[in-house]
């Protein structure tokens, strides 16, 4: 594998050991993740250090980031993604549709998300890649331990002058635009084209087969969506400068709450027959250093035997 694959592959993953994933509570994690609040930080990208670092070890890093499952870590810097604010809440699935697992019609489960920007740039009037990280807990008991599921959205792996977080959508495979920011920071954008795909050779789309195999024990005839998309509902803009000033809940009468839509069908011009499955209902939201530098979201390896 190349060095610059290795390189990026390492930055949108913490540095961990591996361990034998036994799952978590939602009332633990959410926990540790509002124990340690602070004000808005600007969070600065740093490469110099990983670029020191010899490929053997570079090598040892990337495979523990396809590996570790681990819902918490140790504190770690995001170097890619540095800036963001956690919330928490409910996923439901309320309509009918073909796919398995925690689409299923009648689904509910605890979501902890993180939002973040790539980059520095979090205040508007900049070019602005926002991202949407989720982590399901398959239970209605916030104190039951179980074993995640996570996914990853984007709005445009380049950026956009969007004014607000609640303006835009996200998908799994989103737009890439080739824009300043992206080429003043060569090595995110090298990074994007394979972690944000099968993290080792298959760009532009993260699979969600997590999701669509949770709680199923025969997952041979589960169905997955090809494409997943989360976008607010209108009506819940809040013009602040700071996209985490934006989604902060109690500036939104106490919850914020984005549509769930799916698609495997593409029509003419690339246009995705999307179907909309729900909602993600988000009722607290926090700042801080662990959910910063210690809240972790596994990215799980390619599949080719997907059924859509």
């Amino acid at each position: 594998m190349k060095r610059s694959t290795l390189i990026f592959i390492l930055l949108f993953f913490p540095n961990s050991l591996f361990a034998e994933y036994e799952g978590s509570s939602f009332s633990e994690t959410w926990q540790q993740v509002t124990s340690d609040e602070y004000l808005l930080p600007r969070n600065e990208i740093s490469f110099g250090y990983i670029l020191n670092w010899g490929i053997n070890e570079i090598r040892a890093s990337a495979k523990r980031t396809l590996s570790d499952r681990s819902d918490t870590l140790p504190q770690f810097t995001k170097l890619v993604h540095p800036n963001g604010i956690c919330l928490s809440g409910k996923w439901r699935i309320i309509n009918e549709n073909p796919y398995g697992g925690y689409f299923k019609q009648g689904s509910e489960a605890f979501i902890i998300t993180r939002a973040s920007v790539a980059f520095n740039k979090t205040t508007k009037g900049n070019q602005r890649a926002f991202g949407f990280a989720g982590k399901l807990f398959p239970t209605t008991n916030s104190d039951e331990v179980v074993k995640t599921a996570n996914f990853f959205l984007i709005d445009n792996l380049g950026g956009t002058r969007a004014e607000h977080y609640t303006s835009v959508n996200m998908t799994n495979e989103p737009d890439s635009s080739i824009t300043l920011a992206v080429i003043r920071h060569l090595i995110y954008s090298i990074k994007l084209a394979v972690t944000f795909g099968m993290a080792d050779s298959n760009p532009g789309i993260r699979q969600l087969y997590e999701v669509s195999y949770l709680g199923e024990e025969n997952t041979s005839t589960v169905r997955t969506p090809r494409w997943m998309k989360v976008q607010a509902l209108p009506g819940q803009m809040v013009n602040a400068e700071d996209f985490r000033d934006e989604l902060n809940v109690d500036m939104h009468a106490g919850e914020i709450k984005f549509t769930i839509s799916v698609a495997s069908i593409e029509g003419a011009h690339g246009r995705k027959q999307w179907l909309e499955v729900g909602e993600i209902i988000l009722d607290a939201s926090v700042v801080s250093n662990s959910c910063d530098h210690r809240l972790h979201f596994h990215h799980p390896k390619w599949k080719s035997n997907l059924t859509y």
